[in-house]
């Protein structure tokens, strides 16, 4: 079922703990090299780390969880480490697939598959059938994904579905074809790292989503920099296009 709806359209509910994040975990590599190892181990640190961010989301009461583990443009890496990722996707979906299950998580991943080997896309659609009636977080998994891959592919679905609206078509008819359509928009974006960059992730959805940057690496992401961020994130004022004297009115 479609739970999307658009900021831009209706002033969404907000509450102290925000419904959705969105994080760009980025560092993972400056982080082994700060430690002279391997940039792989950067990444094996990372996983942990989600692991870590999982349970802390799932306990302080956030819903959704969207994590950007591989864009469309990081197929210019290295092959050798892009072929390391792929290898750590397959090797946590089998550890860790099971786990989200028994702790009533929903698992969702989002981008082009059509890049992954056969192996791969069964191992992802199998955790997407076994976790998808779990009630609590949804945590969702970006990979080979981008921002602007999302939105072509959901005009070609739409006009697909709906070959005549190609002149007439308004936001509300392309929003049900967004990869994210199961969710609401992102309150809070996290990125680690220390870039100050969005790098062409979920453009369309996050509108109106409070922006987070840290210096901090994603491997030492840990729960007190999760909850720092959510303590910003509590202490802005969203306003969605209104005033600050309305809110105060409506207050």
């Amino acid at each position: 079922m479609a739970l999307f709806t658009s900021s831009t359209r209706n002033i969404p509910e907000t509450g102290e703990v925000p419904q959705h994040i969105a994080i760009i975990m980025d560092g993972n590599g400056r982080w082994a090299k700060k430690r002279l190892m391997p940039r792989i181990a950067g990444h094996k640190r990372g996983v942990e780390i989600v692991r870590t961010t999982v349970k802390a989301c799932s306990e302080l009461g956030v819903e959704y969880l969207t994590l950007f583990a591989f864009s469309s443009e990081n197929w210019r890496r290295p092959a050798e480490e892009v072929s390391f990722l792929m290898q750590l996707f397959m090797l946590a979906l089998e550890r860790e697939v099971a786990k989200l299950h028994n702790n009533n998580i929903r698992l969702k991943v989002i981008g082009d598959r059509s890049r992954f080997e056969g192996k791969l896309v069964e191992m992802i659609a199998r955790a997407e059938s076994l976790t998808q009636n779990n009630t609590g977080l949804t945590l969702t998994i970006a990979a080979n994904y981008g921002g602007r891959w999302d939105l072509v592919q959901a005009t070609h679905r739409m006009l697909e579905a709906n070959p005549d609206c190609g002149q007439t078509f308004k936001e509300e008819d392309l929003e049900p074809y967004l990869s994210t359509s199961y969710a609401p928009e992102p309150d809070l974006f996290i990125r680690t790292g220390g870039e100050q960059r969005i790098s062409n992730f979920m453009l369309w959805q996050l509108a109106y989503a409070e922006l987070y940057f840290t210096d901090t690496l994603w491997p030492d992401f840990n729960t007190m920099a999760l909850k720092r961020a959510i303590k910003s994130f509590q202490q802005r004022e969203r306003r969605f296009g209104r005033t600050s004297e309305q809110l105060k009115k409506n207050a």
